[in-house]
């Protein structure tokens, strides 16, 4: 969907090309038409049978699985991310969440108490109407899959606005399942977040407002849900601890092993992961030692064309998000912070030579730093190290951000005491 004459021509992250494929540039007119649709047909979807909708949502997921290698290789060319990753992880978690709210709307129920003799109180869900939705660059068919599945298990009709980084590969997704959709009740808009993204969080037809994206934006989303007085749900940055205790090293065993691994999933979809453990804390006596097999292990990480199967680090997402990643290495230098593995670009051959490659990072340093603070989003580690329990608490609560976090010991009682109350975080994963 876009405005007639205004298009815009993508590069491709894989080489840096310019690619001859044209996305639309929407704005406040094509927004407007998508919600005349979504309004059209609001009633008529929101009056289906929730039987009827979830059969909707297993047909969506059936076709979806049908085409993973299809949409995986849409995805990796569009992103940048390899295409190990979209086919082992992005597309089956889609199709994975279409199944989910399809079986949720199924087994969701309303409720009824006796208030008096005379009076009974109930509730049934009802759909909210016409929502609007906007996705993000890091994962653009799962972030939106996130969205849209519940939202139209509901009955709510949808307005989608990707990211502006990454407009095309939910729109092959769209086409592919196009024939099973109600007119209407999915409508994406592609554009600028200041011409369509305003446009839509601003408008007063929708009832609802769903975000995932920077913190900075997302305030501005709040801001905007408030001024229509309409709920808002969003998913913002994160800088998230993962803190590794001394008994990791106890042994040399597959717990081991795991750890390090979980270490280094901060390299995940080249970092572009907002709960990545992007800042690790290591207990002091055992650093030395369990940095020596983490880089040892880093070292083997394959970096190459994310369409190769073999590729285990892709590319950037685009120019800003590697110039972003460049300066905030450039800044950790300057800070003090030592350099352990990376820290520079990925310099490929052939077809790739120009792509928005960044080697695997990891930087040594205090919790003070911008680095430590502030979200890089790319493949950079920042490590420090603490004395004891209560320290490790400290740093890792120390940052503004508060969306995950991580702990890795083998101790059970201590598992449950920083899993449990101690973190400034909406979700631990314990190890």
């Amino acid at each position: 969907m876009g405005s007639p004459g205004r298009r815009r021509i993508l590069p491709e992250q894989l080489t840096r090309q310019w690619q001859g494929v044209l996305s639309g540039r929407s704005d406040e007119r094509d927004i407007e038409l998508a919600l005349d649709a979504a309004h059209q047909a609001r009633e008529s979807w929101g009056k289906t049978s929730v039987t009827d909708r979830s059969n909707l949502l297993l047909k969506i997921a059936d076709r979806i699985e049908q085409n993973i290698e299809y949409l995986a290789i849409a995805e990796t060319w569009e992103n940048g991310k390899t295409v190990r990753e979209t086919l082992a992880a992005d597309l089956p978690l889609v199709v994975d969440h279409f199944r989910y709210f399809a079986g949720c709307i199924r087994a969701q129920e309303g409720s009824a108490a006796d208030i008096d003799a005379n009076t009974v109180s109930y509730h049934f869900p009802e759909p909210l109407g016409v929502v609007g939705q906007i996705i993000p660059w890091n994962f653009p068919m799962l972030m939106a899959a996130w969205k849209v599945a519940p939202a139209l298990a509901a009955g709510n009709c949808v307005v989608l606005k990707p990211a502006e980084q990454t407009p095309v590969s939910i729109l092959v997704l769209v086409e592919l399942i196009e024939d099973l959709l109600p007119a209407g009740i999915l409508n994406i808009v592609n554009g600028f977040g200041t011409e369509a993204g305003q446009a839509l969080a601003t408008s007063k037809r929708i009832a609802k407002l769903a975000f995932t994206g920077s913190t900075n934006i997302g305030q501005h989303i709040l801001k905007c849900a408030a001024d229509s007085l309409i709920p808002s749900t969003v998913e913002l940055g994160g800088k998230s601890p993962n803190v590794f205790f001394a008994d990791v090293m106890d042994h040399e065993d597959e717990y081991l092993d795991k750890a390090i691994e979980g270490m280094l999933l901060a390299f995940f979809n080249q970092g572009e992961v907002c709960t990545c453990p992007s800042r690790v804390l290591i207990d002091e006596s055992i650093y030395h030692k369990f940095m020596a097999k983490v880089i040892e292990r880093a070292k083997t990480i394959k970096q190459g064309d994310p369409l190769d199967t073999e590729t285990q680090v892709g590319a950037q997402v685009s120019q800003e998000q590697f110039d972003k990643i460049l300066s905030y290495l450039a800044i950790g230098k300057e800070e003090g912070a030592e350099l352990l593995l990376g820290g520079d670009i990925c310099r490929l051959e052939g077809d790739q030579s120009g792509g928005f490659y960044i080697k695997p990072t990891i930087l040594k340093g205090t919790n003070d730093m911008r680095i430590f603070q502030e979200e890089i989003f790319g493949p950079v580690i920042s490590v420090t190290t603490f004395k004891d329990e209560a320290e490790a608490l400290a740093i890792a609560n120390d940052t503004e951000y508060g969306l995950g976090a991580g702990v890795w010991t083998r101790d059970m009682n201590k598992a449950q005491r920083m899993g449990r109350g101690a973190w400034n975080s909406g979700g631990t994963r314990v190890d």
